[in-house]
């Protein structure tokens, strides 16, 4: 079982191991324990480090040098897992209470898809800034799946093998303009600071089952909406599965897996992605201000 994080210090942005206590910063383990372990995240992914990282941990005699170079909490800050995944995909209307709360069509076979840039992304306790262009900008709780290995045209019941983890991630939207026409969805999304994910990459082996998974939308620590991935109706395995059938998904790659509900954001609240059993990510909102 594995937890990866990144930390700002003094020298950028570096990959972390989360232990009950606190973390280990992955170059404090190269330099104590003279390991060669790549030290940032990134890294990590593009050469699939995880699993043999994950076993070299599991050794019995490195315990008390872990203990030894593990930092508490309280002195360290976490920075988005990393700063540039090549894709971040995003998808609508996937629970079902939502598609029935906008007295929407349920989707069909295919899944209603975006993507954003990675200018639009940001990490734990980072601003959201909300745009000039838009009145009504809201923020969305979502399970973001990390894609850990190369794949092309792979069946749902292989999806598993290539997932690197998962982690919280916020999606926020300008409404305003997706209202002016359904064909704006991906305009009202691309603004920067409109996408944000961390602080943890939690592996697979720590999740016995995926469907018991409950997301929340929270404002201002207030859940607004929550639901189990059991409600959804798209599979974290169907949308793996589903991408990889247009395009080559890469280490890195981030999969949104829907919402249960959005709430509107102003300037001084904070928006909360919590699922459970995972570390809350919250953003604090800044920028215009309008009535909910």
């Amino acid at each position: 079982m594995m937890r990866l994080v990144s930390i700002r210090t003094e020298r950028g942005e570096e990959a972390a191991i989360v232990r009950k206590n606190g973390v280990i910063p992955v170059k404090s383990l190269n330099e104590s324990a003279g390991t060669v372990w790549s030290e940032s995240v990134w890294l990590i992914l593009q050469n699939d480090e995880q699993t043999r990282l994950r076993t070299w941990l599991q050794q019995s005699d490195v315990d008390r040098l872990l203990e030894r170079i593990t930092q508490k909490w309280d002195d360290v800050v976490c920075a988005p897992l990393y700063r540039y995944p090549r894709k971040i995909w995003g998808i609508g209307m996937n629970y079902r209470q939502k598609v029935e709360d906008l007295a929407s069509t349920p989707p069909v076979a295919d899944p209603i898809i975006f993507m954003k840039p990675d200018t639009s992304l940001i990490g734990p306790g980072d601003a959201i800034i909300l745009p000039k262009q838009s009145n009504h900008v809201t923020a969305e709780g979502e399970i973001g799946i990390i894609i850990g290995k190369t794949c092309k045209d792979i069946k749902e019941d292989e999806a598993h093998n290539f997932i690197a983890g998962i982690t919280p991630t916020l999606d926020m939207t300008a409404q305003d303009i997706h209202a002016k026409n359904p064909r704006f969805l991906g305009k009202s999304k691309c603004f920067d600071t409109f996408f944000s994910f961390g602080p943890e990459l939690v592996t697979l082996d720590e999740i016995p089952d995926f469907t018991t998974l409950t997301v929340e939308t929270k404002r201002n620590g207030d859940v607004i909406h929550q639901n189990s991935v059991s409600n959804s109706y798209y599979s974290p395995w169907f949308l793996v599965s589903y991408f990889s059938q247009l395009m080559t998904l890469l280490p890195g790659d981030i999969i949104m897996t829907g919402t249960p509900g959005s709430t509107a954001i102003v300037s001084g609240d904070r928006a909360e992605c919590q699922i459970s059993g995972l570390l809350p990510l919250v953003n604090p909102v800044i920028g215009l201000s309008y009535p909910k």
